[in-house]
């Protein structure tokens, strides 16, 4: 049937090579550039042209403005980040959907001045996509949004080892030496260089069970994301004995890394959906992972990884996985159908191409004409408008496609648009008085 192709809703006007605008903050080799660039690939797949941009190379939102509206214009927009990204979407005339990228709700939603900004972004926004269901339910919590523009949708995962990696001379890059490196029990944090990563949470017990059994060391290996903190964490780093810093590494070096370590571990303060946890499950590769929001909602404690408060509780842990091979292997198979199971890259592909649809329809939206309605330039006009792209989102994207269709919630008054009053019967032309009193004539109807 056409109804379940968006684009026969449109008719021959309707390009199948869209433009439209990606923001995101790309800072090389971090998991934000590799989710940017896995969702625009899916968007390109449908025959879309897709640009990516890095958030940080933007000042203002005129500047994304003023980029949106040259020739040949931009027809829609996506933003990775509420704040970062998505505040420079405010000023733009198309249609666009935001994505949370992690720390935007969990950390910046804390400072008012950041929290206004975001909910004034997911209130213009024509979607939302929460890579958990706890991502949404915070975002609902702090944001007052309106849950029917929230769709979840886990992230992707597709792994991919480099033939040509070679784990000694990585371990010697990294300040290992050559001896008993066959034997070594490497326990690889994965993370770039900042403060919400916490990198040096674990340093210390670790260092102490190194003294105890030299062949259990930590390497820490990510880009360096924040000057300042990287060269903190460097100095820490070169004076205690265990732990290593490798430099970043291209995504199939990374993978080959993960695939020979013992263990990959994680120990943010805060994440959205951690990839390098679900890339380490779907490489075979025991988990460790700091007990939070984001890690919890993917690591099922003793079925897929292991979850840990404390440095202390991360050693014990570690220890149990050192020596009970039988919950190695249970984690290793747990983790890997995990992946399979819920982080289909086909699926993560189909919500994101169909999303895309809706706002080009959107855009298409705004020309239609509501002249039978409500008069052109009214507020009712565009309330109008407004409602016929909120069915389009949710019967192409919800209805149709079978997306997670989210509860809807009735918008706050104030969001409400204002509709244009009624005529005065006195005070209106004579054609319309002559009406109104054929029809209460015809009905019985009386005032």
């Amino acid at each position: 049937m056409c109804l379940l192709k968006p684009r026969c809703l449109l008719g021959p006007a309707f390009s199948e090579d869209m433009k439209l605008l990606f923001l995101a903050c790309l800072s090389p080799k971090t998991g934000n550039h590799t989710t940017a660039e896995r969702i625009r690939s899916h968007i390109e797949s449908a025959g879309h042209t897709c640009e990516l941009r890095d958030a940080a190379a933007f000042q203002s939102s005129a500047e994304v403005a003023n980029l949106i509206s040259g020739h040949p214009p931009f027809e829609g927009a996506l933003a990775i980040h509420l704040f970062r990204a998505g505040s420079l979407l405010l000023d733009i005339q198309v249609p666009f959907g935001v994505i949370f990228g992690g720390t935007d709700i969990n950390e910046d939603v804390k400072v008012e001045q950041k929290r206004v900004v975001m909910e004034r972004v997911l209130l213009k926004a024509r979607f939302a996509v929460a890579f958990t269901d706890k991502l949404k339910e915070e975002a609902k919590l702090f944001l007052l949004s309106q849950s029917c523009k929230i769709y979840v949708q886990p992230q992707g995962i597709q792994t991919e080892v480099s033939e040509k990696f070679c784990w000694t001379e990585f371990l010697r890059s990294s300040g290992l030496g050559v001896e008993l490196m066959d034997e070594l029990r490497v326990f690889l944090l994965v993370c770039g260089l900042r403060r919400v990563k916490d990198p040096l949470y674990l340093v210390d017990v670790f260092s102490e069970w190194h003294r105890e059994n030299p062949l259990n060391v930590l390497v820490v290996i990510g880009p360096r994301i924040d000057p300042v903190f990287s060269v903190e964490v460097e100095a820490v780093v070169k004076k205690t004995a265990g732990v290593f810093l490798a430099g970043a590494r291209s995504q199939r070096e990374l993978h080959a890394a993960m695939k020979r370590c013992f263990a990959v571990v994680n120990s943010s303060v805060s994440e959205g959906m951690s990839a390098a946890i679900l890339e380490a499950m779907d490489l075979g590769v025991p988990v460790l992972a700091r007990d939070i929001p984001g890690n919890a909602a993917v690591v099922r404690h003793e079925s897929t990884g292991l979850l840990y408060s404390s440095p202390q509780e991360f050693l014990h842990q570690s220890q149990r996985l050192l020596s009970d091979r039988e919950l190695s292997e249970r984690l290793v198979r747990n983790g890997k159908l995990y992946v399979e199971e819920h982080h289909s890259l086909g699926q993560e592909r189909e919500t994101y191409q169909r999303l895309v649809d809706t706002l080009l329809l959107a855009g298409r939206v705004k020309g239609l004409r509501v002249h039978r309605f409500a008069p052109e330039g009214s507020h009712a006009a565009d309330g109008y408008r407004r409602l016929i792209g909120e069915v389009i989102v949710h019967k192409v994207a919800g209805g149709l496609y079978g997306l997670p269709r989210p509860h809807p919630l009735q918008p706050r008054w104030e969001e409400r648009p204002a509709l244009t009053p009624p005529p005065d019967p006195e005070t209106s032309p004579p054609l319309y008085r002559k009406q109104g009193h054929k029809c209460q004539e015809e009905s019985g109807c009386r005032r």
